[in-house]
Order: structure tokens, then sequence, then C-alpha cells
């Protein structure tokens, strides 16, 4: 549909419901982890993943068509949400579906820095944003970081890419142009969200104040296991609310305690389990999954108390997201010969 006449969460949120259904399931997983990539193909192609799989089959075959698969399942999914609504629902909609832009920029950044053909970018390229293809094209086959900037200039991310480029010619790191691409999309994500209150815009809003919180939060973690020599107050990304720029600065250099504040919030109860096995076995990979998991509960609840909102919109583009992500690890994890324990940990089940 389009961002004009009257929001329609009652018919979107009908379809997203009957989509959720659709979704692979704790056994759907377990049937997989037991499967060949080209079994997972064929067992793909009995679910919402037929027409890609169908489409694509020609082309590729094993993982490279599972990935090709899942991308374009995505895109297909996400242009639908868009097709079915109105007004302002659709302007939300788009705009957190921005996140796939983020992606996208960032994939081509990042397969520019490590000097990566453009067939491998392509690979990991979700068309469920706003950029247009001929635009995406551009960008995987760019041979500079600087025409990636060039090609972003009057789009969401041209401004604040141009400043964070000059800091990267400086340092030689990703991590201000990966911030800037970040903040870029967060802090258009508020436009016309109202946080007062405990209505429908206040329970999205709590959502997405969680989600920056949780990013500030693996940001900081990830900085300072790196040993680089960065403040993460200079890339700290405003609209949460469970850190200021200074005290994220100074618990990052403290993990115990930037843990024990995380305890100590909204989020504590949640995230118990993933705080403990931070501390105890320092694994920031399982901490992150937790996160992505609080995530997920965040919209749930949300969906469940404001049907009549975004939130259930945001709670199937997370599951969407996630069973993605999933069927991903347990296909590369299956071709690298992992066994089903280790590729369970790749994943997030909720």
């Amino acid at each position: 549909m389009s961002a004009t006449g009257s929001s329609n969460p009652e018919y979107v949120n009908a379809r997203v419901s009957a989509r959720r259904a659709t979704l692979f399931d704790e056994e759907d997983y377990r049937k997989l982890l037991r499967m060949s990539p080209d079994e997972i193909s064929r067992y793909m192609e009995e679910s919402t993943y037929q027409g890609p799989i169908n489409r694509l089959g020609s082309r590729f075959a094993g993982v490279d068509l599972i990935e090709y698969a899942l991308n374009a399942g995505l895109a297909e999914t996400f242009d639908e949400l868009l097709a079915w609504a109105d007004g302002r629902l659709y302007e939300q909609v788009a705009r957190y579906l921005r996140k796939f832009d983020a992606w996208n920029v960032k994939t081509a950044v990042r397969g520019v820095y490590a000097d990566t053909d453009a067939e491998s970018i392509e690979d990991d390229v979700i068309r469920a944003g706003e950029l247009d293809d001929d635009l995406l094209d551009r960008l995987v086959d760019a041979e500079s970081i600087d025409a990636i900037v060039d090609l972003l200039e009057g789009t969401l991310f041209g401004e604040p890419l141009a400043a964070a480029y000059e800091v990267y010619e400086e340092s030689g790191t990703l991590v201000a142009l990966e911030n800037a691409i970040d903040r870029a999309y967060y802090e258009n994500l508020f436009e016309g969200v109202t946080t007062a209150g405990a209505g429908a815009d206040s329970a999205y809003a709590e959502f997405l104040q969680a989600e920056i919180d949780f990013r500030n939060a693996r940001n900081a973690l990830r900085l300072a296991r790196s040993g680089a020599d960065i403040d993460p107050a200079e890339y700290f990304i405003e609209g949460g609310t469970l850190f200021t720029p200074e005290e994220l600065s100074a618990l990052s250099r403290n993990r115990d305690q930037l843990v024990e504040r995380i305890r100590e919030s909204r989020y504590g109860d949640e995230l118990t389990g993933a705080l403990d096995e931070l501390t105890e076995a320092d694994s920031l990979i399982g901490f992150e999954h937790a996160l992505e998991g609080a995530l997920l509960e965040h919209a749930r609840n949300a969906a469940h108390a404001h049907p009549m909102s975004i939130c259930p919109v945001i709670a199937f583009v997370l599951a969407k997201e996630r069973e993605a992500d999933n069927i991903r690890a347990i296909a590369r994890g299956t071709q690298a010969g992992l066994d089903p324990e280790e590729i369970r940990a790749e994943m997030v089940v909720r």
C-alpha cells in the first residue's frame, strides 16, 4: 500500500498472525539438524521459501542455494508487509525495515575493506530495505570505500558516512564507519514515536530503547574485548535509557561493573543466564545471543499487550530474521562438519 491514507493495523496484524504460524519451530530445527544441505533445501521447498528455492534451484545448490533463498525469502516477506500497510503504520514499518539498508551498506563497506569479490558480497545482501536494486548493485561493485560514500550521498547514511570517513582514513579501522551507519538508522527510528504515556506508541518506544541499550552494551563489550584505544562514548547511540555516554565509557573499562549494571536494570531478569555465562565463561557470543533472545521476548510481549499497533509487525520481523539466521547456522554448521550441539550454540530459539 502506501504512506497515504489511514493506518490499518487490524488488517496488517491479521495477515502477520497467519504468517507467524508458518515460522519454523523447535521440531523443524530438530529435523534440519539431521539433514544434509541438499535435504535442507528440499525441506525448505515445502515451506514459505518454496518460491525462492524453485527460482534459484537451477543456478545454485547446497549451502549457496540455501543462502540465496533465505535472503530472497526475507526480502519477499518484508515487501509484503509494506504492501499490506497504509498510512502511519506504513511509515513506521518502512522506517524499521531500513535496518536492512544499514546491513547492506555495512556489508559493502566490509567487503571492500577485506578485498572481497563482488559475488561474495552479493551473497550477504538482503534486498528488503528502501535502497533500490540499482544502488545496491553499484554498492556491491564499488571498488573503494570512498566510492561507497559518494554513492550514498543524499540518502539517510550520506552525511554521517562522509563525516566518519575522515576518522576512518586516520585510524584505518571500520569502527567509525559502522557506528555512523548504525547511528543514522537508530536516530531515524524515533521520528513520530511518542515515548510518554502508556499506550501502543510508548510500548514501541520501549522496545526501541531496549534495542539501543543492548546495542550500546554489546558495542562496549566488543571494544573492551578488542583492546583498542577507543572510547565507547565516541560511538554511543542515543535513544536508550540504560546508560549515558560517560557511564558507558567508564563501565566499559570494568566488565564486572558493566555486567552488574545490566543485572540491576529492567533487563536483569531476562538476561540473568546470559550474564552468568558472560561472567563465568567469558562468552561474549553467548551474551550476544541472549540479547537477541531478550529482544524477541520484548517484542512478543509488546505485541500481546498492544495488538492494534506496530508491535506485532516488529515481533514478526525479528522472528523471521531469527528463523533465517537459524537455518543458515544449521546449513553452514552441517557443511563444516560440526556436531548438532555445536550448531545449536549458534542458534537462538525462543
